[in-house]
């Protein structure tokens, strides 16, 4: 045993002499390439004068590295992360400054300027050196990783021994096109699971069906905290507060998270020792990082989520690494998006302006501080993680969602969930993966460029009121952005806030984009408009949107039938004789009819809900928001997200059914918890019997994290 921990410790040795000496070797380099960067006198040196000098930078720029990098990134938790991200090469250079004043032979020099980039390169080169040859020794590896979570463990007793549960969220990733990216090889990792590599099936495979909301403010909402009732849309207008919501808006999801717990009575789906990474809500969860629910503007200890950024920034290798694949992911985004108007794809929408970082940001920035975290959590031994990664739901609202663009995403995506599944191996209890999907994305041409007009456009037609030559663009609904603009601590997009309706009767119509779901909401009237209101006001406004040939159907309050569904050609079926074969739902499949009669029934649907065009044979709908691969009403597959979890865990359902909504979902969830370890969230469920047990709050500790 004696001679074991000698040669671990000599084995660490010779790793640290080995980086030592390649950040020699680099810094010698960069000293011949940069002019700024010498290492000898203005008089001259010999080489052996030099190469002690770039040893002596080189050691002390390591020793600082290690021991001052995380006490500073400590004292900056404060400011915003993104920001202390682009800090990171000023501080890596100042730190580089410190050490060539350190150095003992007195000699060389560098440029501020230059002290950026050689401490950038340097740190890069010792990182990767580190890590190839931590991944020849096993037990290196196994140590590094037990380290990071030597503080949690010192800190809380012994750790369970039976599984914790790890949920990975593919954001916007449908059944058919995981089956798809599996088949074409782009995801070995999901393959495995699923037994195509020959071998034994761990996991199944399940689709389940979304609600007419097919967009992650609703799905998330039902899946981590069991209701999303009264969320009809990602956007929609509330006239008892004269504000519009949005799900990807921090004070929106905050009071939507708020409604959720009061309707359920319990905390969420986390609510025992789990942890939130990446989503738009906490799941009842006391360890937080990237989630929107707690990124408004106030901010206290309980909602700084600083946990995550720390552990990811406190290395300065981590953050070096996600910034250069930032800036190569905005020249991707650049030369794809260029390759795409050189080539005349269609359909095609505009990936300029701040759309390069938007992306970056969700398939680099997002993804490792989130990948990250659930290592972290992992390590520290957490009953329940759930993370979202939203990257390739970002790619594909602008490239497709078959597209070559969005298939490179998932294979990157399928390399980070090999990495979680090897941090499990090393991980102080056995973990089980579930990996899953909020909804799909359906293809297609815009609204607005089959018909030169937008939604909005033709509601004031339909109303007689004045069109805009120019049709106006909507605003996209990816999530990135105002993750981004959370991330920074930047107020919420402006106009969106609030509506101010015109002053007399007839205020002009509210019009918001969800995808191919439109709502069409009349202010300056308090109560949900009848079809038969309506009329009196606009009699050719219902005729002029159920007869545009991008128009599916229409959902409108009755006051003969409650509710009634509106089609071409004068199409009406009430509710309560509304089915999935009925003419103007026949093309959306199965569940369309019980999800219309179930957002009907919520307090803050519009007067008018707008489902676009859907063609079942190539599955193309029309978005009215500028996306070519769009989700957030019925039609194709954005409608059918999937499912895949470990066979030692129940089937889904107990005959082979396909899940219907969120809060299914959810159920199943919570099922699986109490499977793998005993009650981890209440057992009595307030959504059957009105019951809540009593919900145990979880330690209160800081999970050391590992980078992605």
């Amino acid at each position: 045993m004696g001679g074991g921990r000698w040669r671990r410790i000599a084995s660490q040795i010779g790793r640290s002499v080995a980086v030592w000496a390649v950040s020699t070797l680099t810094m010698l380099a960069l000293a011949g390439i940069l002019p700024d960067f010498r290492l000898k006198d203005a008089d001259g040196d010999s080489a052996t004068d030099i190469a002690v000098t770039a040893a002596a930078g080189a050691g002390a720029f390591g020793l600082l590295s290690a021991l001052v990098w995380p006490l500073l990134v400590r004292m900056l938790l404060l400011i915003p992360a993104l920001v202390l991200g682009l800090l990171v090469f000023f501080l890596n250079g100042a730190l580089l400054l410190i050490a060539m004043d350190m150095n003992p032979t007195e000699r060389g020099g560098v440029a501020p300027e230059t002290a950026v980039v050689v401490a950038a390169v340097m740190s890069a080169v010792a990182s990767a050196t580190g890590a190839a040859l931590a991944v020849r020794d096993d037990d290196a590896y196994r140590r590094r990783l037990y380290r990071l979570a030597d503080r949690r463990r010192r800190a809380t007793p012994p750790c369970p021994v039976d599984p914790g549960t790890v949920f990975v969220q593919l954001d916007g990733v449908g059944h058919d096109v995981l089956l798809e990216a599996v088949d074409a090889g782009a995801m070995p990792t999901v393959a495995r699971w699923l037994g195509r590599d020959g071998a034994s099936a761990t996991h199944r495979l399940t689709s389940w069906r979304t609600d007419w909301s097919s967009q992650t403010g609703a799905s998330q909402l039902g899946i981590l905290h069991g209701s999303n009732h009264d969320v009809p849309a990602f956007r929609w207008y509330e006239k008892d507060s004269g504000e519009v919501v949005v799900c990807n808006r921090p004070t929106s999801a905050a009071e939507l998270q708020r409604r959720a717990v009061s309707r359920t009575g319990d905390g969420g789906l986390l609510t025992l020792d789990g942890a939130s990474r990446g989503n738009l809500f906490g799941g009842g969860a006391d360890e937080q990082a990237l989630v929107l629910s707690i990124a408004t503007r106030r901010r206290s200890r309980e909602t700084r989520s600083r946990s995550g950024y720390f552990a990811y920034f406190s290395d300065p290798a981590n953050a070096v690494r996600t910034a250069l694949s930032f800036a190569a992911e905005v020249g991707r985004e650049i030369g794809q998006s260029t390759r795409a108007r050189l080539h005349k794809v269609r359909p095609r929408v505009s990936r300029g302006g701040l759309y390069p970082f938007l992306r970056a940001f969700a398939t680099v920035v997002e993804r490792d501080v989130v990948v990250s975290a659930v290592m972290g959590d992992m390590l520290a031994g957490r009953t329940a993680v759930y993370a979202d990664l939203i990257a390739y739901d970002e790619v594909a609202h602008h490239s497709g969602p078959h597209s070559r663009d969005a298939a490179k995403v998932l294979r990157r995506l399928d390399r980070s969930l090999a990495l979680i599944e090897n941090v499990a191996e090393h991980a102080p209890r056995p973990y089980r993966l579930v990996l899953l999907s909020d909804h799909g994305q359906s293809p297609g041409e815009t609204f607005r460029a089959r018909y030169g007009l937008t939604l909005a456009d033709l509601v004031k037609a339909g109303c007689g009121l004045p069109v805009p030559r120019r049709a106006r663009r909507t605003r996209s609904g990816a999530e990135a952005r105002n993750t981004v603009r959370a991330a920074l601590h930047r107020p919420v997009e402006e106009g969106a806030r609030q509506h101010h309706p015109d002053a007399g009767r007839h205020a002009e119509p509210v019009v918001l984009a969800s995808g191919n779901l439109g709502l069409v909401s009349f202010p300056d009237v308090h109560h949900r408009m009848s079809r038969e209101e309506i009329d009196a006001r606009h009699p050719a406004l219902l005729p002029t949107l159920a007869n545009h040939p991008g128009v599916g159907f229409l959902l409108v309050r009755s006051e003969e039938h409650d509710g009634v569904v509106l089609g071409a050609r004068g199409v009406e079926v009430p509710l309560d004789r509304l089915t999935d074969d009925s003419a103007p739902l026949a093309p959306f499949g199965p569940g369309a009819a019980d999800a219309i009669r179930r957002t009907h029934a919520f307090p803050h649907t519009a007067d008018i809900m707008v489902n676009s065009f859907h063609d079942p044979a190539d599955g193309e709908v029309l978005a009215f928001e500028e996306q070519i691969g769009s989700h957030g009403g019925l039609g194709g597959a954005q409608s059918h997200a999937f499912l895949l979890s470990p066979r030692v865990l129940s089937a889904p359902t107990a005959d082979g059914s396909e899940p219907a909504g969120a809060e299914h979902i959810h159920h199943i969830l919570r099922r699986w918890l109490r499977e793998g370890s005993g009650p981890q969230v209440p057992l009595n469920d307030p959504l059957s019997d009105g019951r809540t047990d009593a919900i145990l709050p979880a330690p209160d500790t800081v999970p050391q994290d590992e980078s992605a």
